[in-house]
C-alpha cells in the first residue's frame, strides 16, 4: 500500500476523532508526553500545513501562526484536508521533498506521515475516550515500513521514544504503538 493510499484512510479517521473531541478535553494529557490533546492537534496542524505545499513542489509557508483559542479543531481539519489533497496531487510521490531532516522522496515522506498519523491518532483517541480503529492490514503495513525507516537517531528527539515491550498476543496496533515508544 502506498503512502497516499494509507493517508486516504488515516486522514479521514483522524478527522473523525478530532470532530468528537470536546473543548474541555483539549488540555488533557496524551501518551505523547510532550503534548496535551491541543498540543498533538497543533503539532499535526503545523506538520500538515508545512508538508502540503512541499508535496505540491512548493516551499512551506512561513511560520504558521498559532491558532486562536477554540480554533484548534477547525485548523486541524483544514490542514488535514489540504495535506490529503497535496499527497494525492500529480507527482507528489515522485518528487524529492526538502524536509528539516534533508531531502527525501515524496513516497517515503508520505509513509512517514502515515506512521505519525496512526500513532498520533491513537494518542488523541486514547486521551479522549474514543476508539482508534484501523484495519490490521493497514497497521501492519505502516508498522513494517516504520521498523525499516525509524533509526535510533530519530528516537533521540521528541517524536518517538524507546520501543516498549508488548505481550506476544498483542494486536497489530499495540505492537505499532509500543514500537513508537508508547506504553500500551
Amino acid at each position: 500500500m502506498t503512502g497516499d493510499e494509507q493517508l486516504a484512510i488515516i486522514i479521514p479517521a483522524l478527522r473523525e476523532v478530532a470532530a468528537r473531541i470536546r473543548p474541555e478535553q483539549l488540555g488533557s494529557p496524551t501518551p505523547c508526553s510532550e503534548f496535551s490533546v491541543a498540543g498533538v492537534l497543533g503539532h499535526m496542524t503545523s506538520l500538515g500545513s508545512a508538508f502540503a505545499p512541499m508535496f505540491r513542489g512548493k516551499p512551506p509557508a512561513d511560520d504558521d501562526p498559532a491558532p486562536a483559542s477554540g480554533q484548534e479543531l477547525r485548523r486541524f481539519d483544514e490542514a488535514m484536508l489540504s495535506l490529503l489533497e497535496a499527497v494525492q496531487s500529480e507527482g507528489a510521490l515522485d518528487r524529492t521533498v526538502t524536509t528539516p531532516g534533508g531531502p527525501m522522496p515524496g513516497h517515503v515522506l508520505a509513509r512517514l506521515v502515515a506512521f505519525d498519523g496512526v500513532v498520533h491518532g491513537w494518542d488523541l483517541a486514547s486521551s479522549t475516550g474514543q476508539r482508534w480503529q484501523l484495519s490490521d492490514d493497514l497497521v501492519e503495513d505502516v508498522d513494517g515500513f516504520a521498523r525499516q525507516a525509524i533509526t535510533p537517531q530519530m528516537r533521540e528527539g521528541e517524536a518517538w521514544g524507546a520501543e516498549q515491550d508488548v505481550d506476544p498476543d498483542a494486536t497489530p496496533m499495540q505492537r505499532l504503538i509500543a514500537f513508537a515508544g508508547r506504553t500500551v
